[in-house]
């Protein structure tokens, strides 16, 4: 699985692309000439293997595009680390097919405690099938993720870092640490917040540095519950951004200020954590046997821009913040099914002009809210006497329903709305995994393509059948006539009307067969 080329490249069923925008030259230097540049064997260059390029890689692959997925690293992350797959990162997993290989690996906890460490449950009834937090081991995800990127036909090749490239208007050429130089049409930084791909293209970052920093963990306990439990109710009282939280089989969640911990460029080890603890609570807890610990600070960061020309960002490359909250690998994973089908579209020749736009027009805005709830649930967790009290009010509030429901809906993604114009609150919005005659709405999405959900049956999409699906279905679980996916989920459109239905089958997947020499 990690070798470096671990499936033979796909065959090309390449298709005429329609004009794209290279706006911007993408690195230092003038593009290669045409006879300088190595051959165009890829239509896709991703660059890091991480969740979010993984994901994407697997997108693409649907629509039988030809990836290529860059690690610089040899091998995968050694430490056993447990992320937090939350609901809207569920659903698109079910929707893919994948969630039930992953209930397999992972541990189910209840959808509440998420915002600021707040301790209350999850609101009633909230419109999910999938209203929990799958914890799951970082390795595993990320391998389970690549296992499918591959089984769909997509490279990995381990050990090969991006070092330059340069774009033009036909495509990037690619060059890499040992001096290997390919050639895709386009090129996607998914390589982490220290984005090579980033830095090269010269897009900014623009944010706040770390001003605090905090110890991280999970490791075994060794005095009982009881204990743990009397002990943390009197220091929730103090100033101090601790927990001690269970996460399930006798680990244990351990979060402590930084501060006395004075050097940066080492992890932190097991003492550094008992003596914060000691100084907090007076106890140690008896931890031992930690499965991973580091260290964070409250940087936030978001990129200026997503695209240029024909190198786009995903994931840690287009923005970072504190881990409070768990939503980091969920914002990537969702950047990749926002654009995976986006700019397969684009390289299969029937995408709309301003299609390939919308990721950052959609994308943006939600980093811009992630980075603003993560600073506001820093601010939460400050010892300063102004902050201690609003988090106080925000407990007493978080009692009523509507303002725990908006903030679990905020951090879970299932609050997303994208500004698809004018329309019922539905638009825009992802459709939960509804009932259908065929069974659940998700199981019909696998492939990665639009559906028209029809309650009318008098509906057709016929002229973009190679595109999106047709389900004629009066009795699916809806209080609308019909609607229109996307292959990310979203409802695209709500109506009963034919002509209205074409005009937005042409925005969204662009002209029909008939009339794109498709």
């Amino acid at each position: 699985m990690h070798s470096q080329q671990v499936t033979p490249e796909p065959p090309s069923n390449d298709r005429a692309e329609h004009d794209v925008r290279a706006d911007v030259p993408g690195a230092a230097g003038s593009p290669a000439s045409g006879a300088d540049r190595p051959p165009l064997r890829f239509d896709v260059i991703i660059a890091g293997c991480g969740p979010t390029g993984a994901t994407l890689a697997a997108e693409l692959r649907l629509h039988d595009v030809r990836v290529l997925v860059l690690e610089k690293e040899t091998e995968p992350a050694s430490f056993v680390r447990i992320v937090g797959l939350h609901i809207r990162s569920l659903e698109l997993m079910a929707m893919r097919g994948l969630l039930d290989r992953m209930l397999q690996h992972g541990r189910r906890r209840p959808a509440g405690g998420f915002f600021a460490a707040i301790p209350k449950p999850a609101p009633q009834s909230l419109d999910s099938a999938y209203a929990y937090l799958l914890g799951i081991p970082q390795p595993v995800i990320e391998q389970l993720l690549e296992e499918h990127a591959i089984a769909l036909g997509a490279q990995v090749r381990r050990g090969r870092a991006v070092a330059g490239f340069e774009q033009d208007d036909d495509g990037v050429t690619v060059e890499l640490a040992d001096g290997e130089r390919l050639r895709s049409r386009y090129l996607v930084g998914c390589d982490g917040a220290r984005s090579t791909v980033r830095k090269l293209l010269g897009v900014g970052f623009p944010g706040e540095p770390a001003r605090t920093e905090t110890l991280m963990g999970e490791m075994e306990v060794g005095v009982p519950q009881e204990e743990i439990a009397a002990k943390t109710a009197g220091i929730r009282e103090t100033p101090h951004r601790f927990w001690l939280r269970p996460f399930g089989g006798g680990i244990y969640s351990v979060v402590v200020p930084a501060a006395g911990v004075t050097d940066r460029a080492e992890p932190p080890t097991l003492e550094d954590f008992k003596r914060q603890l000691r100084a907090i609570a007076g106890t140690d807890f008896g931890v031992h046997s930690p499965r991973w610990m580091s260290r964070f600070g409250d940087a936030t960061r978001l990129a200026e821009r997503y695209r240029v020309g024909r190198v786009l960002l995903a994931g840690d490359a287009a923005h970072i913040h504190p881990p409070i909250g768990g939503q980091g690998l969920n914002l990537g994973v969702q950047d990749a099914f926002n654009l995976g089908w986006k700019l397969a579209a684009q390289i299969r020749g029937w995408a709309p002009e301003t299609l390939l736009d919308t990721y950052q027009a959609e994308r943006h805005p939600v980093a811009e809210d992630v980075l603003d709830n993560t600073r506001a649930q820093m601010e939460l967790l400050s010892t300063e006497p102004g902050p201690r009290a609003v988090r106080r009010l925000l407990t007493e509030l978080m009692d009523f329903d509507e303002v725990n429901r908006h903030l679990i809906e905020k951090i879970t993604a299932i609050g997303v709305r994208y500004d698809f114009g004018e329309g019922p609150d539905l638009l825009g919005r992802r459709l939960p995994d509804i009932d259908v005659r065929q069974g659940h709405l998700y199981g019909l999405l696998h492939r990665g393509r639009g559906l028209l959900l029809d309650r009318t049956e008098r509906l057709t999409a016929g002229g973009w059948s190679d595109r999106v699906d047709h389900l004629a279905d009066p009795t699916a679980d809806l209080d609308v006539p019909c609607v229109l996916l996307r292959p990310d989920g979203h409802v695209a459109w709500i109506g009963d009307d034919q002509q209205d239905l074409d005009d937005h089958l042409t925005r969204w997947f662009g002209k029909p067969a008939d009339r794109a020499g498709l």
